[in-house]
């Protein structure tokens, strides 16, 4: 068999991140009674969020925004968007969510299925670009964490995905080989291309069924496709 090690991402390819999410967002609503504050809708509030966030996660990405300032200002600049403006209420709710959200497990159909398939023949790890202790405690809360011999963050690296250097680094840190290695994700730019790069297979996760892509990664629309395209039989 090629493979030795295959490489995961974490959120939206084995942990459901805008299910637990959405759900976080509910409790945190009706938690600080932010309609009461002037936020109309927590469809509103969710919406100035991720217009917030998304700018932030780019730069935070490439390295041009700290970890503690992204955590708390998304929240406090959506907070300001609804007239309310409060860094101490922002850095609570950040507190929060961040508490919350790895709690809340929600996982991706055949999440725990195909690791027990797979990690019967490979040896499994993580790669992510999420905050470190969030993405360890979403491991141990949705049971996942017992599959993975290394989980490699973007913190621990010194450098993020799509960077071929956290592709390295998880390398040497596993002490795999390119060429023994795949990786796995739903990112076609962050997790396919950035292993490419590093001279790895990867595999795009595609379960939106995302048209017009180009990449040289194979392709699957479901976890459970991954023990197939890798000639693992499943257990029933």
């Amino acid at each position: 068999m090629k493979y030795k090690h295959i490489f995961f991402d974490l959120d939206n390819t084995l942990w459901d991140f805008d299910a637990s999410s959405a759900h976080t967002f509910e409790l945190v609503y009706a938690h600080f009674h932010l309609k009461e504050l002037g936020v109309s809708s927590l469809k509103a509030f969710v919406e100035r969020y991720h217009l917030h966030n998304d700018r932030m996660w780019a730069l935070y990405r490439e390295g041009k925004m700290e970890k503690d300032i992204l955590r708390n200002l998304r929240f406090e600049l959506t907070l300001n968007d609804f007239g309310t403006a409060d860094p101490v209420l922002a850095k609570t709710i950040a507190d929060f969510y961040l508490y919350h959200a790895p709690r809340n497990v929600f996982l991706l159909p055949d999440a725990i299925e195909t690791l027990a398939c797979l990690s019967r023949s490979f040896s499994l790890h993580i790669i992510t670009n999420g905050f470190e202790e969030v993405q360890h405690i979403k491991l141990e809360t949705s049971g996942m964490g017992r599959f993975f011999d290394q989980v490699i963050t973007s913190e621990a690296a010194g450098v993020k995905k799509p960077d071929p250097g956290i592709f390295s680094f998880a390398l040497e840190k596993t002490g795999a080989k390119a060429n023994e290695s795949l990786m796995v994700g739903d990112d076609l730019v962050v997790d396919v291309e950035g292993a490419i790069m590093a001279g790895m297979d990867a595999v795009f996760f595609n379960p939106n069924q995302l048209n017009g892509w180009k990449s040289e990664a194979r392709e699957i629309r479901q976890l459970s496709d991954l023990c197939e395209l890798l000639g693992v039989k499943q257990e029933k």
